[in-house]
């Protein structure tokens, strides 16, 4: 049987029914199609990029990406990403960036980017359709690579490695995982006929669950210019440099790391419930009215039914107290972190 899920067409390989449990010990093939990529290349892509970003772009290389943010004058996360290069080493390739997002992100950020374009030299674009890709993870993730794609060594932590126009980033979590993109859709299908026959191919809410294990949240719209980077850990994630110099909100990031404590942090929590509560859904503890927190991302757990992982924006202080702390309209759905 053949079957087209968003850019690959994948064989049913006899594979088992990826809906069951223990999805996380195989190795997993996934169509990345949820995620977006915003191309922005020019003489003056750098400067305008560290002008604007809570990350020292100057340190991404063909070699390694990096986590970034884009934050509002009140220094709260507006977006937050992946850059990368693919090959500094091409004719006009040495002074373009991609960013790495969700596809719910892609043209909000693209319109809010060029407000601030002014006289620079710089273009943006939605680079997408343009260039698919596919997510592969698990304890053989980095052999199944080097089996299909003639990789000799893994790759670092947040690296990047461009072999003829096909580019691989490592990603945070555990198990190892990897992005593999690429202008030749056809190429790109070689590399997924491959893979499948050694990797469950499975849906995208698989690769959601492994962004939530590995601590990186997804800031979509309705979360827009709610948390300032410490809420969301970012700069634990390396997603934050307190030496680059000025960019939107730098001053409040700033004060809060070197003069404040955020009252607020991001944890991983698991409800046990069949409901997965929706980003920015607000969280209570019984007898206070107000909201103690917020869902960040939530997926279904496919190791424990039912069940739901997620990362919240917490009040340290209820969490520290260990108060029962529940989804907004549903006391039963209660959280335990993890």
């Amino acid at each position: 049987m053949i079957t087209t899920v968003n850019h690959f067409t994948v064989s049913d390989s006899g594979q088992p029914d990826p809906n069951q449990t223990n999805i996380l010990q195989s190795n997993l093939l996934v169509d990345l199609s949820h995620l977006g990529i915003i191309k922005v290349s020019g003489k003056d892509a750098e400067k305008f990029l560290q002008g604007q970003f809570t990350n020292d772009v100057r340190q991404v290389t063909a070699t390694q990406s990096q986590l970034s943010a884009w934050c509002s004058p009140k220094g709260r996360i507006l977006v937050n990403f992946r850059v990368f290069k693919r090959d500094g080493n091409q004719e006009g390739q040495g002074n373009t960036f991609y960013l790495l997002m969700p596809q719910l992100n892609v043209e909000t950020t693209l319109k809010r980017l060029q407000l601030y374009i002014l006289r620079s030299q710089v273009k943006l674009e939605n680079v997408s359709k343009i260039l698919p890709r596919l997510g592969i993870a698990g304890e053989q993730s980095t052999k199944l690579l080097a089996a299909c794609l003639g990789l000799s060594r893994p790759l670092e932590l947040n690296g990047s490695v461009t072999l003829e126009g096909l580019t691989v980033l490592r990603l945070p979590g555990t198990p190892e995982r990897y992005v593999v993109l690429s202008e030749d859709q056809q190429r790109l299908q070689g590399v997924w006929d491959c893979l499948a026959h050694r990797a469950r191919s499975v849906e995208t809410w698989v690769w959601e669950v492994l962004d939530i294990l590995a601590g990186v949240p997804h800031i979509l719209p309705v979360l827009a210019d709610l948390f300032v980077p410490q809420m969301v850990n970012y700069p634990t994630l390396g997603g934050v440099s307190f030496t680059k110099g000025c960019y939107p909100g730098q001053e409040v990031v700033a004060r809060m790391q070197y003069l404040g404590t955020p009252k607020r942090q991001m944890y991983l929590v698991k409800i046990y419930s069949a409901t997965v509560p929706q980003p920015g859904e607000h969280l209570y503890v019984s007898g206070e009215e107000l909201s103690i927190g917020q869902i960040v991302n939530a997926q279904r757990y496919p190791e424990e039914t039912p069940s739901v992982i997620a990362l919240a924006v917490l009040s340290i202080s209820h969490v520290e107290k260990g108060e029962e702390i529940y989804v907004e309209r549903r006391p039963e759905d209660r959280l335990q972190i993890w």
